[in-house]
C-alpha cells in the first residue's frame, strides 16, 4: 500500500464504516442506517447542505474478492439562492451510491492510482468523499426559484416580478447625453 493511504487518518463517526463488521468473506453483507452531519462546505457556491444538516445514508456494504462494495442512496435538505433574483430556495436531494473500496493489496489496489478507486484504510471506509462527489454531481449549479424568475431589473435592483408591466428606465445614447445636456428635452423629442 502507499504511503498516501497509510497517512491518510481515518476516524469512527457517522461517515465512517468498519469493515470488521462485515469481515473479508466474499458475499457477506451489512445495512447501514443512519444519520450523518454535514460538513462545512457540502455543495457549491449558490447551493449546499448547510453546515451540520443530517445527510440521510440507507445503504448496503457487501464484502466482495476486491473490496468492500458499497450501495445504496443517500439524502439531504439544500439551501442557497435562486441566481436570477436571489431569494431563498430550498430541495430535498437524493442520490444514489454504489462505490467500490479497494482492500489493501488487493490486485485492485496495486492496478489503479491513488485517486481512481477509494481504498479501505485500518478496516475502516469514509463515506463522506464518495457522498460529497455525488451530492456536487446532482446539485444545479445556477438554482432558481422557479422556472419563469425573472431575476432583477438591471436599473434598480427590484425584481421584475413586483414592478408594473410598464416599468423601464430611460437610457441616454452616451453619444447624445452632452446634446441633451445643452438643449434639454429627451432624445425622443429630437
Amino acid at each position: 500500500m502507499s504511503e498516501s493511504h497509510e497517512s491518510r487518518p481515518a476516524q469512527a463517526g457517522p461517515w465512517v464504516l468498519d469493515t470488521r463488521e462485515i469481515g473479508q468473506r466474499a458475499g457477506a453483507s451489512r445495512s447501514y442506517q443512519r444519520n450523518a452531519p454535514a460538513p462545512a462546505g457540502f455543495g457549491l457556491d449558490m447551493i449546499k447542505v448547510p453546515e451540520g444538516e443530517p445527510v440521510v445514508l440507507d445503504l448496503l456494504a457487501e464484502s466482495v474478492v476486491e473490496g468492500v462494495l458499497v450501495s445504496g442512496t443517500a439524502s439531504a435538505r439544500v439551501a442557497g439562492e435562486c441566481v436570477r433574483c436571489l431569494d431563498p430556495v430550498s430541495d430535498e436531494v437524493e442520490v444514489e451510491v454504489r462505490e467500490l473500496f479497494a482492500y489493501p493489496d488487493s490486485a485492485t489496489d496495486a492496478s489503479t492510482d491513488d485517486d481512481e478507486v477509494e481504498r479501505v484504510v485500518d478496516d475502516l471506509i469514509d463515506l463522506e468523499p464518495v457522498v460529497r462527489d455525488a451530492m456536487l454531481l446532482s446539485l444545479p449549479s445556477a438554482p432558481v426559484c422557479s422556472p419563469d424568475c425573472q431575476g432583477l431589473c438591471s436599473g434598480c435592483g427590484v425584481k421584475w416580478a413586483e414592478l408594473a408591466p410598464e416599468h423601464t428606465h430611460e437610457t441616454i445614447d452616451p453619444r447624445w447625453a452632452a446634446l441633451q445636456e445643452r438643449f434639454g428635452g429627451s432624445e425622443e423629442e429630437k
